[in-house]
């Protein structure tokens, strides 16, 4: 299965999506979690410190693979050992690293987005094994159709008309992607509502004071009622 966490800025892609990875591989799967945010965070999720070069940032690779003579990229470009070659392993989870552009005037992310799209539309999961993708905030990705492929896409909302105005945007986009399971996690919950959205509400994610201090502090949450949340939304997955 090949999931994309998708939303606006500062809705909670990506503690969402760290806590559906950890439970995941809590209950055996074999997990790879590619971090598409522009500033990628995900790794600090998993106790990792040290700085992982981001694919983007992988010369080498994309030089071989997708850059051609006189600027042409290849579209078509070998993807089957590249999870070896870039992939950060912890546990049952391997991390993958897209990166962005840090300076100005390095050019745009294309071979890059291309190694991972061609890599994301190629790769053969067995019965137990899950992709998670954690993406930037906004739309660009649907331009670059870096979603092609996925299985089921899950919408971040908070509780904000821009962030269910956005949501709207991305659920017409990905029914264009032909994406077949679009669902809709609505976070930072103070009291149920109601949500005129043409796509199926996987659950709502309660408001924690404790996660936005252990956020603030860079702790792991362990209990809560946004962890009880996210645990329906995991069992929801798994099922449907």
């Amino acid at each position: 299965m090949k999931i994309a966490i998708v939303g606006k800025g500062g809705v909670g892609k990506t503690f969402i999506a760290s806590n559906l990875i950890k439970l995941f591989e809590k209950n055996g799967y074999r997990v790879i979690a590619v971090d598409c945010d522009p500033n990628p965070t995900l790794a600090l999720s998993f106790g990792i410190e040290e700085e992982i070069k981001p694919l983007s940032k992988r010369e080498d690779i994309i030089n071989e693979r997708v850059v051609l003579e006189g600027g042409v990229y290849n579209i078509n470009p070998k993807v089957d050992d590249l999870i070896d070659k870039i992939g950060y392993r912890v546990g049952n989870v391997t991390l993958i690293v897209m990166g962005t552009i840090e300076k100005s005037g390095e050019g745009c992310v294309c071979p890059a987005s291309t190694l991972l799209r061609k890599f994301l539309r190629h790769l053969i999961l067995k019965e137990k094994d899950v992709v998670i993708l954690d993406m930037e905030a906004g739309l660009e990705h649907f331009g670059r159709k870096t979603l092609e492929g996925i299985d089921l896409m899950l919408i971040v909302v908070e509780p904000t008309k821009k962030s269910i105005v956005t949501a709207k945007r991305m659920i017409k986009l990905g029914k264009e992607l032909g994406i077949k399971k679009i669902g809709v996690i609505v976070n930072k919950v103070r009291d149920k509502m109601e949500l005129e959205l043409d796509a199926e509400i996987y659950g709502f994610i309660p408001y924690d004071e404790a996660v936005l201090e252990a956020e603030l502090k860079g702790e792991e949450i362990k209990e809560g009622k946004a962890l009880e949340a996210i645990e329906e939304i995991f069992k929801k997955i798994i099922s449907s």
